[in-house]
């Protein structure tokens, strides 16, 4: 595939395939191909309120309530169509080559946070059975969180079954310190010592990703002392015995709901990227914006 027609494709992230409510399929940069996401706050509500959030929570939503036997239907019907290659007669999956087809992965991200659902744990269990259904060895479980809710005590249960399928945590940390917490995620009731703690947590378990996302706001970029705040927080985890797999430094890709927000240069994300490089000992993957 060209460099102009894969960027095209993964600026396309619609929630939405054919007629299904809550399952969904992607080209995904950071997972290197085709992502089936599950949705499972079809209500747009979430605990956070994040300024370079996409999605519109002023429109009304299609659906508000999570059907788990229309999920586990919508996720038979993507995969089969991926299986027997129908998926590829549909925009934007035409334009990905023989070698570039397949599932990556499932993931559980939506339009809020996934772990907040009552539905989790039974949505990860549906998920497994539809990896081994279709024989995706190496197909991975992805959930992609705000860590709110890692310590709920079923969300610790889901986990431990995320883990014996492939599974990986995306743990978002946009900031290192709680003003900017406050300013980025805006979430008024879960403080960022919560999100700290909770990752912690998780990451004494198995080894998280941590998904960062840098942004210009009112067209200014973030201080480098919040920078030097982020790399000390990563640090702090890791000393307490935390497993980080990986750090993943991104921008705005796609329009967010919010004019206020905008993307980094490559330069500006660069630059963040060399002073997280040389703090902080795990391995960075860059992706930049629009």
């Amino acid at each position: 595939m060209s460099a102009n027609k894969l960027e095209n494709a993964w600026r396309s992230h619609e929630r939405k395939w054919k007629d299904n409510l809550f399952v969904y399929a992607v080209i995904s940069r950071r997972s290197r191909g085709i992502s089936v996401g599950i949705n499972l706050n079809p209500d747009k509500i979430c605990n956070f309120d994040c300024i370079y959030c996409q999605v519109a929570r002023s429109r009304t939503p299609e659906v508000r309530q999570v059907d788990l036997e229309k999920v586990d239907e919508e996720l038979g019907l993507i995969l089969e169509a991926e299986c027997s290659g129908l998926l590829y007669e549909d925009t934007p999956f035409d334009v990905l080559s023989a070698e570039e087809r397949g599932v990556r992965d499932i993931a559980f991200s939506g339009n809020g946070e996934p772990t907040a659902s009552p539905h989790f744990a039974a949505a990860v269990s549906l998920a497994a059975r539809a990896r081994l259904k279709f024989q995706l060895n190496s197909t991975k479980l992805i959930l992609l969180t705000n860590a709110t809710c890692l310590d709920k005590p079923s969300v610790r249960t889901a986990l431990a079954e995320l883990d014996q399928n492939n599974g990986e945590i995306w743990a978002k940390l946009d900031a290192g310190t709680e003003k900017h917490f406050r300013l980025v995620n805006r979430s008024h009731v879960v403080p960022l010592r919560r999100i700290l703690d909770n990752m912690l947590d998780a990451a004494r378990m198995r080894p998280l990703v941590i998904q960062s996302l840098w942004f210009r706001s009112l067209d200014v970029a973030p201080p480098s002392e919040e920078i030097e705040s982020y790399c000390e927080r990563l640090n702090d985890l890791l000393e307490q015995g935390g497993k980080l797999k990986s750090i993943q430094l991104y921008t705005i890709a796609r329009h967010p709901a919010e004019c206020s927000a905008s993307p980094l240069s490559n330069a500006e994300l660069d630059c963040i990227a060399g002073i997280v490089r040389i703090r902080v000992p795990v391995p960075v993957e860059l992706f930049y914006g629009v």
